[in-house]
């Protein structure tokens, strides 16, 4: 009796093992990387930094950008009215006190007053120019991260897939988990690569947009201060 409860006990513990649930093991994206190889580490790095240039070039261009479009409602009028009293030393005063490119090409503009009006014209885009310049620095590198950062990503991804092949090519048992695993860390790189690009493309469109404003605001201040040197005495 008691050989046949044992018979029947052995055959029913792996019907109890086989209803418990596989032990899963988990990985933070960290430790999927510094398993990823060094080849996937450096192109991470290379794209860690280039989002730290990009953020410090969107940052960096929004102050200035910003500062520059900032717009003094009185400022014209008050070169206006030193302007009709033909206290220039004042309105070229009241230019130096002013940070801002519109000051800087007015105050261009009052060095040649009494020159022909197509020479002071020449002078203020010259200087409007300057100001355009300093306004697009950076702008160039960021929509060159912009392009490269997909690029890069899309090149670990591949040096990635090489691996993980390689690794299959050597491996004996070749199982869904080894399969999975090197797809998963070599797409990491293109899912970097792409989030960098893609932030960078929309500040690249906006600082863009923002320079079109100020220069907008810009020949909008030169006309009226070529106006004002027409106007009669």
């Amino acid at each position: 009796m008691f050989s046949n409860l044992r018979y029947l006990l052995l055959q029913a513990e792996p019907t109890l093992t086989s209803t418990e649930e596989p032990i899963v093991e988990s990985q933070n994206l960290f430790s999927v990387l510094l398993d990823s190889g060094i080849l996937t580490m450096i192109i991470v790095g290379i794209l860690l930094l280039l989002f730290v240039i990009a953020c410090y070039i969107f940052l960096e261009r929004v102050a200035v950008i910003k500062s520059a479009g900032a717009e003094d409602e009185g400022f014209m009028e008050r070169i206006r009215l030193e302007m009709s009293a033909g206290n220039m030393a004042n309105a070229r005063a009241l230019c130096a006190t002013t940070d801002s490119p519109v000051a800087r090409m007015v105050d261009k503009g009052l060095s040649r007053v009494g020159r022909p009006l197509r020479d002071i014209d020449a002078s203020i885009e010259n200087v409007g120019n300057l100001e355009i310049f300093r306004l697009e620095k950076g702008l160039s590198t960021l929509a060159s991260i912009a392009g490269a950062a997909p690029m890069i990503g899309f090149f670990g991804t591949v040096t990635g897939m090489i691996a993980a092949f390689y690794e299959m090519s050597t491996a004996e048992n070749i199982t869904p988990d080894v399969l999975a695993g090197g797809i998963y860390s070599a797409l990491l790189t293109t899912a970097a690569g792409l989030f960098i690009g893609i932030l960078a493309f929309v500040g690249y469109n906006y600082l863009v947009a923002s320079v079109e404003r100020v220069v907008y605001k810009m020949e909008r201040s030169t006309t009226e201060f070529m106006d004002l040197l027409q106007e009669p005495g």
